[in-house]
């Protein structure tokens, strides 16, 4: 889809075209969950507040003024919903939820035991890219764990590609620092393809 399609896809939702919302909505689920997931407070489900920016993407569409801006408010309306769900985790017992990455069943133990080993090591990186302040860990968040290339992380927090690739560079370099701190465990060494965490190509 390209910049002129998804503004006409925007327009569309603005006056109530529901497939437009579906759309919009599929299209861009996954780079939504990662702003999600940078500022998730412990024990707070990430699907629950896809779900809560889902709904006030469908109520509060029609108040946006400018097409053009739509990336930018759906932004917004992903960070407040993190931070209401931050006041609501800190006044609440929260109930904590592993984060789970990958939840294939596997009928033999020795395999199990491998991926449930990935799945942790995959979780301590994701402990430790929260540990790095936001302009480092958000385009982390969406250039490794959800895939977007560079100009897709500039696109979706509407920075220039020469920031976001800085950004990057340096995010890349202190979780490698976190990584040489602190492994995942001493009898499970660090496997670095695990993340890629070599300079882009896009």
């Amino acid at each position: 889809m390209n910049r002129a399609e998804e503004i006409a896809l925007v327009r569309r939702a603005m006056g109530g075209d529901d497939g437009a919302r579906m759309v919009l909505w599929s299209t861009h689920r996954r780079w939504l969950a990662a702003v999600l997931l940078a500022r998730i407070p412990s024990g707070v489900d990430l699907e629950d507040l896809l779900q809560e920016v889902a709904m006030r993407f469908v109520s509060q569409i029609h108040t946006l003024q400018n097409p053009r801006a739509w990336r930018a408010w759906m932004r917004a309306v992903a960070l407040n919903v993190a931070r209401s769900a931050g006041r609501r985790a800190s006044t609440e017992t929260a109930v904590v939820k592993p984060l789970v990455l990958d939840d294939i069943p596997d009928p033999r133990q020795e395999q199990e035991q491998r991926m449930r080993q990935a799945r942790d090591r995959a979780a301590h990186v994701l402990d430790l890219i929260g540990r790095l302040q936001p302009d480092y860990r958000e385009p982390l968040l969406l250039r490794c764990v959800r895939g977007l290339n560079q100009q897709q992380v500039a696109e979706a927090l509407d920075l220039p590609v020469t920031t976001v690739e800085t950004r990057l560079a340096r995010g890349r370099r202190m979780l490698r620092r976190e990584l040489a701190e602190n492994p995942p465990d001493e009898h499970d060494p660090w496997q670095p393809e695990l993340l890629p965490l070599e300079n882009d190509h896009d």
